[in-house]
This record gives C-alpha cells, sequence and structure tokens, in this order.
C-alpha cells in the first residue's frame, strides 16, 4: 500500500493531515493524487461521496499555489452552501502549515460584503456556489485571470440543480490553458458534453463501478401497504437504538409531515428542506452534526452536497424516479471505509422502480419483513443491558453519594432494581408496541399458479388497526391527509369543540381520505355527538363509533360522492333560478 510520501505530497501537508487521523492513501487518493502532482492534462474522477475526493483533489492543489502571490490561483464549485463550507473547512485543515495561504468560501445566505472585503485583500483558493460568484464577477470584485485550476466538484448533483448555465458563465472568465478537474458519483450524458466543451484530452479515474452504489452499503427494503410506511419506518428506528440516519422524502411538505410526526412520536429528529430560511437549514445541520438529531428528514435538493460522518442508515420513504438520485442517497452512508444501511420502504407499485435500480447499481437489495414489537422490544433491552455493562463509573466522585442511596433502596431485590432501572427506559415503548398496530408484509415472490397469495398471520399484540384497546372506542371522521387533517387539527377540533371535561385520544390513524382515532368508551357518544355538524375548511365532519366490519375507505368515498352530488344539485338550483 502506498504512503502519502510515495504520492509525492509535500512535508507540511503531510503533518497537517497525520494529525487529522489520515494514515494511509484511499484509492481514489492513490490513483489522481500522483496524476495532479505530475501531468498537466484534465481529469474526470468518478468516486462516490465520502471514498476522499476533497483531500484527492485538495492536495495537489495546495501544493501548487504559489503563496508569494496574492491573485485567485484555484477555483473550486460546489452545488450547495453545505458542501462549499465543507470544502473550504478541509482545504484550511490541510493547510494548517503552509505560511500565507488564503482560502476562502463564497456562498449566498451570507454577508456579500463581508465576502468582497476579503477578497480584495487577496485570495489564492475560491471554493464558490456558482450564484454568488457570478454576483461576484458581475460585480468586478473577482478576477478569474490567472487561474491555473478549475474543480467541480459533484458535478453530476450540480447539473441536477440546473447550473449548466452559470457553469458555462463562469468558464467563460477563466483562461483556455487552465487545467479543469471533475469529481462525479455518477456519468450522466450532460458530463460527457461539458467535458467535450471544456475539457482538453481528460483522463478518467473510476474507483469502483460506473455509476454504482458505494462497496460497503448494504441494501434492503420493507414492501408494505401504502398506509403502512411510517409505522414502518418508526419500526426500522426502534429496530436500531443507536441509529444515526438521514430520512429522504419525495415533496417539501412529506418531508415536513414525517418530521412532524417523528418528533410527536418522541423521536430525536427534524426536517430540512428548501421551504427553511438559511439560518433555520444551519441549525438544523448544527444539531444533527452534533448529534443531538439522531434523524434527520430531507428533500433530496436540501441534502445535495450534504456531508456528514459516521451515518449509519440512509432511508428512502419510497424511491426517487432517478437512478443516480438513489446513488447519491445511499452515498451519504458507508463513507471512509465504513459500512452502512440503505433502506427503502415501499408499496408493490414501487418494485418494478426498484429492480431497475438493482440493475443500473450492479447490487441486489434483500427483502426483509418488518420487525415485530417483540424483537424490536427484545433489540432494546439488549442494548440498555450492553450499555450498563459499558458504563464508565467514576469510582471517587459516586462514592459520597452511594451510602443515602443505597438505604433508600435496600429493601428492593437485586431482580426488582432492575426491572425499575429497565423500566425507567422502556416503558413508552412497552406501551406503544402492547398494543401496537399489525404491520402486513406484502410478500415479495408471486404465487404459483392456482394458489392464493399468502397472508401473514397477525398475533395477538399485532391487532389490526382498527380494532380499540379495552376500555377504548374507535371514532370514525371522514377528512384524512388529503384534505389536509392531521393530529394537530383533531386535537384542535376535539378541545373546541366538546363540552364538558377534557378528551384524552389514544392511538390516531390517519388515512388519505378519512381519519380514525381512540377515546375512552365513556367519552365516545359526547365526541360524535360534539362533532356532528362541524365543519373542516368547508368541508362539513361526519362522524360515528367505528365498527370493526365497516370498510370505511368505501363509506369515506361515497359520504365525498355524496357531498360533491348535492353541491353540485344547489349550484344548478342556483343557475337555473338566476336564468328565471
Amino acid at each position: 500500500m502506498s504512503t502519502f510520501e510515495e504520492l509525492g505530497v509535500a512535508p507540511d501537508l503531510r503533518r497537517a493531515i497525520e494529525e487529522m487521523g489520515f494514515e494511509n492513501p484511499m484509492p481514489v487518493q492513490q490513483r489522481v493524487i500522483p496524476h495532479l502532482l505530475t501531468k498537466d492534462n484534465d481529469v474526470i474522477a468518478l468516486a462516490q461521496t465520502g471514498t476522499g475526493k476533497t483531500a484527492a483533489f485538495g492536495l495537489p492543489l495546495l501544493q501548487r499555489v504559489d503563496t508569494s502571490r496574492r491573485d485567485t490561483q484555484a477555483l473550486i464549485l460546489a452545488p450547495t452552501r453545505e458542501l462549499c463550507l465543507q470544502i473550504s473547512s478541509d482545504l484550511a485543515d490541510f493547510s494548517k502549515y503552509i505560511k500565507n495561504l488564503k482560502v476562502l468560501p463564497v456562498y449566498g445566505g451570507s454577508s456579500i460584503m463581508s465576502q468582497i472585503r476579503t477578497l480584495r485583500q487577496g485570495v489564492q483558493i475560491i471554493v464558490a456556489t456558482p450564484g454568488r460568484l457570478i454576483d461576484l464577477i458581475e460585480r468586478k470584485e473577482v478576477e478569474l485571470e490567472n487561474v491555473r485550476t478549475v474543480v467541480l466538484d459533484e458535478a453530476d448533483e450540480m447539473l441536477n440543480m440546473g447550473f449548466l448555465d452559470s457553469i458555462d458563465a463562469i468558464l467563460a472568465h477563466t483562461p483556455d490553458e487552465r487545467k479543469m478537474l471533475m469529481f462525479s458519483a455518477t456519468m450522466p450524458k450532460e458530463i460527457g458534453q461539458i467535458a467535450k466543451k471544456y475539457m482538453h484530452s481528460p483522463e478518467e479515474f473510476v474507483i469502483g463501478i460506473r455509476n454504482s452504489g458505494a462497496e460497503n452499503v448494504r441494501h434492503i427494503y420493507y414492501m408494505v401497504k401504502a398506509q403502512d410506511k411510517y409505522l414502518t419506518l418508526k419500526r426500522v428506528a426502534d429496530n436500531t437504538p443507536s441509529i444515526y440516519g438521514i430520512i429522504f422524502c419525495r415533496t417539501r411538505k412529506e418531508t415536513q409531515e414525517v418530521a412532524d410526526h417523528l418528533i410527536q412520536d418522541g423521536y430525536n429528529a427534524d426536517a430540512l428542506h428548501g421551504d427553511l430560511s438559511q439560518q433555520q437549514r444551519d441549525i438544523v445541520m448544527k444539531k444533527f452534526r452534533d448529534r443531538v438529531l439522531s434523524l434527520l428528514v430531507a428533500t433530496d435538493v436540501a441534502a445535495r452536497g450534504l456531508d456528514v460522518d459516521n451515518v449509519t442508515h440512509v432511508i428512502n420513504y419510497g424511491l426517487p424516479d432517478d437512478t443516480a438520485v438513489y446513488t447519491h442517497r445511499s452515498g451519504r452512508t458507508g463513507r471512509a471505509g465504513k459500512t452502512g444501511v440503505s433502506v427503502a420502504i415501499i408499496h408493490s407499485r414501487e418494485k418494478g422502480k426498484l429492480r431497475e435500480i438493482e440493475k443500473k447499481i450492479g447490487k441486489t437489495f434483500e427483502h426483509l419483513d418488518v420487525p415485530t414489537p417483540d424483537h424490536i422490544i427484545e433489540k432494546q433491552l439488549y442494548n440498555m443491558a450492553d450499555r450498563l455493562e459499558r458504563v464508565e463509573v467514576n469510582e471517587v466522585e459516586i462514592a459520597k453519594y452511594l451510602p443515602g442511596v443505597q438505604r433508600k433502596l435496600e429493601w428492593l431485590s437485586g431482580e426488582d432494581l432492575l426491572k425499575r432501572v429497565l423500566s425507567l427506559e422502556f416503558n413508552r415503548l412497552l406501551n406503544y408496541y402492547k398494543d401496537a398496530p399489525y404491520i402486513e408484509n406484502i410478500s415479495d415472490s408471486k404465487p404459483k399458479k392456482g394458489e392464493k397469495p399468502r397472508r401473514e398471520i397477525p398475533t395477538e399484540k399485532e391487532k389490526d388497526r382498527r380494532s380499540a384497546p379495552r376500555g377504548m372506542a374507535r371514532i370514525y371522521v371522514n377528512v384524512g391527509k388529503k384534505d389536509g387533517f392531521f393530529a394537530g387539527n383533531l386535537i384542535d377540533l376535539l378541545n373546541h369543540s366538546i363540552e364538558g371535561h377534557r378528551v384524552d385520544v389514544g392511538r390516531i390513524d390517519l388515512m388519505p381520505g378519512y381519519s380514525l382515532f381512540d377515546v375512552k368508551k365513556s367519552d365516545a357518544a359526547r365526541v360524535v355527538q360534539g362533532l356532528k355538524g362541524v365543519e373542516f375548511f368547508g368541508k362539513r365532519i361526519h362522524c360515528e363509533q367505528a365498527g370493526e366490519d365497516k370498510d370505511y375507505a368505501r363509506l369515506s368515498a361515497r359520504k365525498d360522492r355524496h357531498a360533491a352530488s348535492s353541491s353540485g344539485n344547489f349550484d344548478r338550483f342556483m343557475k337555473k333560478s338566476r336564468r328565471k
């Protein structure tokens, strides 16, 4: 195995990266660094996120800068503010022992005047997002005529975000004889077009398989009914006690809804999407990097260029349409030689899309059954036991408190004490899974001719979602998620519409066209009467106590058709009256 010294990396840079814990170069570094230090032709490098790309181009870039000059000699373009800051931070760490070298991150959402002041003092390397850099070029605050090297990092993501015209405009201000490096996780045809237009005899380095996922990522999927996706998500999270993951959703609305539900259900989660201000996004990202959050719910656009180490899981809350997007998602885990898991929670109509992704990335997804409540509780308890075994005890500090605590607890046996310690941690989990809804696993195999598909039989603990626990009653209302109706709306309606003492609500199941929720049997009649005739954003609510033999999806659809028909008859009557 090569060393950084054998690759030709200068002593000052080696000293800095050794202090950062770099011992041996990674594959992309072994191949790219010597080429960039000794040859002048352009480079296209295809490698997954987290494989050491920043050091692969950053170390040669820093080594070739002439620190006696204050003009801009290198330009790095990145698709997002987060990646821009990450690259500039890494370059600053690498160049710790190089005097008079200045690296400046240039991005939107931060003071442009502060960036202009720094540029006027002289900057040798600019790391920029395209939009802000064009703004500075138009203000004549950035001069690129002496740039010798241009790097496009995460080039495929820049193209996905529509930066092609911006890249054209920026490169037009750089010299023709400059050296150009392009780093990408996938190789869409547009990358080839850029290479043909702007690069001179580029040498291509492919680390791994073209358009493939990271080698040390395990790909698994759960196939469930669409309405069970959120319950499955929670079970996946509960089944991994030390999870530190990113959940990808397709839309901003879905991202916020999933995050809100997770927070409401007691998880350390938050949302990251384009409707948040830059300040809000920075706060969320800081909490996630500091591990205050264990789950980040994000859209693909908001997570572009996201560079966070040690992510254990990427969860696809539905599959993306583009295989390259899946590659980027799964590339957020299994980085820098570590292992990771990419989970897809899908329904049967997404199976074809899954097979297409398998074909493109050259990997097979494992089909798993959704973890059962018993399995989850057992796994959490064993994890708690492991933590108790490994906890460090400060004998000196704790000794002064032990006698008093021992006197208070001496009446408890060892078994009783253990039960209480575990219950402190697990009462919420035990209570939740005691009456957990049953999740049907959809079989991945086709039934033989003449054979009916096998249906998994629910255990006693995994009751159907429409049955209520003992002493509780299920209530049906004809509004659901497609009406913008969520748990908070239900609680608000009950607080404002039900007279007398407050109604305690148990489990809530939100469907697209209707909702079911549990209340005490003694409150059921009062709830049904209180919600009678109430409107939710113009839709009259129908409410009744749920019976297990009713198909509420059909009932809700029938009531919606009846309401639409009544509305249509009224409109026709009014038009007829006006004609008279």
